[in-house]
């Protein structure tokens, strides 16, 4: 890989290798630099530990836990849907790391740069949502923890949020000296006392539906490879970035997960029920959820910070300053004005995008590239590789189509009704890992033809 720095019309097109840069050192303003290499393992863990600290996972958990599974066959689920999904989140930060190029930048190298705009306008629809959604959710839940209303705390979250994404690292610093600690010891004091209580036995059910408790759990580390290479890139090797995200995340994954299947199963709650009310119950459980709750704010922190990365792919002569302003400041805004579960459904769409464009980008990088990955601003546009992507989104949502009600029920109905035609069934099956082979064989086929039309016969 090239030492030079490129010019300021070709942004991030070849970065300076895998080499430290002097500590506090911050993302330059524009993409015309090369990345700060500040950090080390330590860092990345702790990065990736925080991120994945959430407390949308134990609510997401009580929906692993299907009707007639035994309690070992879900938290096996958790075990290997977590294992997966890190693996390739880690598989996506080390390559950002060995090029040292922002996510959506990354994707110049796949689809060239004009066509790496499509991947960038679905990223930054869904960063701006879920920091929303974050922002709204740590509101409620600080509402509903100190009895006041929701809008002062929608107001201070976004805020700070939108601080900290203007010194990143600076707060993956601090998240991972600190912060990732008292996370992690308020975990482990819900978990024991859950743990305290009666569980039914871990045998007491069957596998059925196992897949797809794996395919929800994939769903949350995945939900990151648009944003890993967004940090990735200031790794001091790609070992550390890798290393920092399957472990970090993966690690804080199967905590929060079994938090909320064990605590689901002990209070013998329903599909829907109100989990985290449910830990308030717990002896001093309100202080270990405020201390989540503050942590909370580095998801959306990263989802703003990765908006403004996201649009310098578009203009690279954007600041990300200002940008981050403008970000924090619209999903603040709609935190305040809109129901934000009311469009969840339509973020978890966007997702399924991504899912099939991580199995195409993984075979691209680690197989195709043949030591080159171009995400210069002339990088030429491959149209090929939009079609296994494609092809795998389509497959996603043949094996489990997104789920909407109300405006968006149609969109649901026709893939129901098409999965049905062709004699799919409803249930059972890993949509993510379908979708991600599929995607990936695709790839792996196009490159294959590629390579014996340039063979002389």
């Amino acid at each position: 890989m090239s030492t030079v720095h490129p010019r300021p019309d070709e942004a991030a097109a070849q970065p300076s290798g895998p080499t430290s840069s002097p500590a506090g050192v911050e993302p330059s303003f524009t993409l015309d630099e090369a990345p700060a290499r500040t950090l080390g393992l330590a860092a990345q863990i702790g990065l990736w530990g925080n991120l994945g600290i959430s407390l949308l996972l134990p609510v997401a958990a009580t929906f692993a836990v299907l009707q007639g599974q035994s309690l070992l066959a879900t938290l096996l689920a958790v075990l290997l849907g977590a294992v997966i999904g890190s693996t390739l989140l880690g598989l996506c930060a080390a390559a950002g790391a060995t090029v040292g190029a922002p996510a959506m930048v990354m994707m110049r190298g796949l689809l060239g740069n004009r066509l790496s705009a499509l991947p960038t306008v679905f990223n930054l629809v869904q960063c701006v949502g879920w920091a929303t959604f974050e922002v709204f959710v740590i509101a409620e839940a600080a509402a509903r923890l100190t009895g006041w209303q929701r809008w002062p705390f929608v107001l201070l979250g976004g805020a700070l949020a939108t601080v900290m994404a203007l010194r990143p690292l600076k707060v993956v610093g601090i998240l991972a000296r600190y912060a990732v600690w008292a996370a992690l010891a308020s975990t482990v004091y819900l978990l024991v006392n859950v743990l305290m209580k009666d569980l039914p036995s871990l045998t007491d059910g069957s596998f059925a539906g196992f897949w797809t408790s794996v395919d929800l759990v994939i769903a949350m580390p995945i939900s990151w490879v648009p944003l890993a290479a967004d940090y990735a890139r200031h790794s001091k090797s790609p070992r550390a970035a890798f290393l920092g995200a399957t472990v970090g995340y993966g690690g804080a994954t199967v905590a929060f997960f079994s938090l909320g299947v064990l605590a689901f199963v002990a209070f013998g709650l329903e599909p829907g029920f109100d989990i985290i009310g449910s830990l308030l119950v717990l002896p001093l459980a309100g202080v270990a959820l405020l201390i989540l709750l503050i942590d909370e704010v580095d998801e959306a922190f990263a989802n703003i910070y990765s908006t403004a990365m996201s649009a310098q792919n578009l203009r690279p002569s954007l600041d990300r300053r200002y940008l981050v302003v403008g970000v924090g400041a619209v999903a603040t805004l709609l935190a305040l004005t809109v129901d934000a579960y009311s469009y969840e459904p339509f973020l978890f769409l966007i997702g399924a995008v991504f899912v099939p464009l991580t199995g195409t980008f993984l075979v691209a990088f680690y197989l195709l590239r043949r030591g080159s990955w171009d995400v210069s601003a002339s990088s030429p546009a491959r149209w090929e590789m939009l079609l296994p992507w494609a092809v795998g989104f389509v497959v996603y949502q043949l094996v489990t189509p997104t789920y909407f009600t109300g405006f968006g029920a149609g969109w649901t109905q026709w893939w129901t009704d098409l999965q049905s035609a062709l004699g799919i069934p409803a249930t059972g099956w890993s949509a993510s890992l379908i979708s991600l082979v599929v995607a990936a064989a695709g790839t792996a086929l196009i490159g294959l033809i590629r390579r014996r039309k340039v063979v002389p016969a």
